[in-house]
């Protein structure tokens, strides 16, 4: 069956700012049905007044486990995740340093966030024969950021799930693969401290930030119908900061 992309249900976790923002707007430009998963469902109106027939707002926790059962049971035909929702915690900061609640809460959005979502949907995929996940992680968590602990170790962990989670699915139709960026243009990142970013911006070779534009083409692939043999892998978007 020809998989158009007017015909697929698109499920993106934090849809209502940065990269989940400009992957929602793309996917929904596409035709796509576009499910936004965010905490902040206000900040998705002028997405959902845009795409009136495509995109739609859904206020949740992706934290909270029962929250997002309830979401997949009344949309349980997903094609598509992309699990973006994703927070730095404090940082700039020692490990010894660090805020064991702050810690805690990364990892509750970065990691359960991602595995709570994935748990609710590759079933379905797996027993319709088809489905595509992609986690999005960090340069950070195949290398370590000094001074971001919680950000660095959760996002480790995301990869870890993929490859699981890869291994898992594979023959079944579905892939599951992650997308390592280094620094990517986005509120979150210019809400970091200076040094910080500075310090990460130093490490790509290409010398800057990647853009939204990138990540969305690269996304794009990675869940696509063409993407069909690459699974349990972690792409690449880092400027040449990781070449394996």
């Amino acid at each position: 069956m020809e998989r158009n992309w007017n015909t697929q249900t698109v499920a993106i976790t934090g849809a209502a700012s940065g990269l989940g923002r400009a992957l929602a707007t793309h996917f929904a430009g596409l035709g796509a049905k576009v499910l936004g998963l965010d905490r902040d469902e206000k900040a998705m109106e002028d997405l959902r007044a845009a795409f009136p027939k495509s995109f739609h707002a859904i206020g949740c926790d992706v934290t909270d486990w029962p929250s997002i059962e309830r979401v997949f049971a009344q949309h349980p035909v997903v094609d598509v995740l992309v699990n973006s929702a994703g927070i730095t915690g404090k940082t700039n900061l020692k490990s010894y340093e660090t805020d064991p609640a702050n810690v805690d809460q990364v990892f509750r959005i970065n990691f359960f966030g991602s595995y709570y979502t994935s748990k609710a949907v590759l079933l379905g995929m797996a027993s319709r024969g088809y489905g595509r996940v992609l986690h999005i992680a960090s340069i950070a968590g195949k290398e370590g950021n000094a001074g971001m602990l919680a950000y660095s170790a959760s996002k480790a962990a995301v990869i870890g799930m993929a490859k699981v989670q890869g291994k898992e699915m594979a023959g079944t139709g579905v892939t599951v693969n992650a997308l390592a960026p280094a620094v990517i243009e986005t509120p979150m990142v210019a809400a970091m401290p200076e040094e910080q970013v500075k310090y990460m911006t130093s490490k790509i070779p290409m010398q800057r930030c990647g853009t939204l534009d990138e990540l969305v083409a690269t996304v794009h692939y990675a869940v696509s119908p063409a993407c069909s043999f690459t699974t349990g892998f972690t792409f690449d978007l880092s400027g040449g900061r990781a070449t394996y």
